[in-house]
């Protein structure tokens, strides 16, 4: 196992900041896609669409740093990656495809809007599906030698990666409901609020099951084999996931707009805490660590220079975006979005 450099030690927190910034914002923009497809009521849906027209292309600008970060800082890892996860993310970019034509169609052409609402919620589910399919499946380890993926092109598709998969399309939804409650009013915010409970039993559900299946039927193949550590101090990481997601599950009682979105992004932010103790130091366990992967570091002192410049400007942007069009949306009658 090689130490990894300062240098290295930047990037990889680059890409796991990066990593959690994507998760919360095109998540609640992927978790309100796929609450439209669970209601005809064509003035939610405009509504919902005017609540993410501001944002939802900019969110994705994180996903593109993830990948070009992992392909110039770790081109290992990239490698193994995309050997290991083809299909799941060919389907990624078809679902976003799909995602980004149906909200400039729908609007435009009435007679194949059906097909265009369907491609918005179908597609926002199959990239909430996969991503989280692969984190389940990054849990369980990915068979390497000589720095290439070694294992077959369905490996993925085990019960514990696709009870992942599913749990972060209804995680997704939560964060969506939260979003909604957080940026609309009147029928529509009501309406969020009252999924709250039943989107939050949902995720807290298929986390049990998922543990359950990973201390039993995967104790002798996957998580535990693979070598998972867990240390006791990081309990605290776990306890306060699972304490905001049952207080987002209630916070319709205390009808305070910013807490369903704040409690739920909490749950993200302690998951993914407890996720990147559990699997460091490896970038794909449990076979290439940061310090395996990394480029040389003059490679990496390269790519400094730019990163300095570019990721303040895409964060600056981000904020900006948000702080410019805070407050709750108005839809001006179903013009335009």
């Amino acid at each position: 196992m090689v130490e990894p450099s300062n240098l290295a030690m930047f990037w990889a927190a680059v890409i796991a900041l990066s990593i959690m910034i994507y998760v919360i914002l095109d998540g609640f923009d992927l978790g309100v896609a796929i609450l439209f497809g669970t209601t005809r009521d064509e003035a939610k849906r405009r509504t919902m669409m005017a609540s993410l027209a501001p944002f939802w292309d900019g969110n994705e600008t994180w996903l593109v740093v993830i990948g070009a970060t992992l392909f110039a800082a770790f081109p290992a890892v990239y490698a193994v990656f995309l050997g290991a996860f083809y299909l799941p993310v060919l389907l990624m970019l078809i679902g976003l495809i799909f995602r980004g034509v149906a909200f400039e169609f729908r609007y435009r052409s009435e007679k194949m809007r059906g097909f265009w609402d369907a491609g918005f919620f179908m597609g926002s589910v199959v990239v909430a599906f996969v991503q989280g399919a692969a984190v389940g499946a990054l849990m369980r380890g990915i068979p390497v030698e000589k720095n290439q993926f070694a294992g077959g092109a369905f490996d993925w598709l085990h019960p514990f990666p696709v009870l992942t998969g599913i749990g972060l399309v209804f995680g997704y939804m939560l964060l969506g409901a939260g979003w909604l409650i957080l940026k609309t009013g009147g029928d529509l915010r009501d309406w969020a609020y009252a999924r709250l409970k039943g989107l939050s039993i949902a995720v807290l559900v298929l986390l049990g099951l998922a543990f359950a299946l990973a201390v039993t039927v995967d104790l002798s193949d996957g998580l535990v084999k693979g070598g998972l550590r867990f240390e006791s101090w990081a309990l605290v990481f776990p306890l306060i996931a699972v304490a905001a997601l049952v207080a987002a599950g209630i916070a319709a009682r205390w009808r305070r707009d910013a807490l369903p979105f704040a409690l739920t992004v909490v749950f993200f932010l302690a998951s993914f805490l407890t996720l990147g103790h559990m699997m460091w130091p490896y970038m794909i366990p449990y076979a290439l660590t940061v310090g395996d992967a990394a480029s040389p570091d003059v490679s990496l002192q390269f790519f400094f220079y730019g990163g300095v410049i570019v990721l303040p400007v895409v964060l600056a942007y981000t904020i900006g975006v948000y702080w410019l069009f805070r407050g709750k949306t108005r839809d001006e009658g179903g013009q335009g979005y």
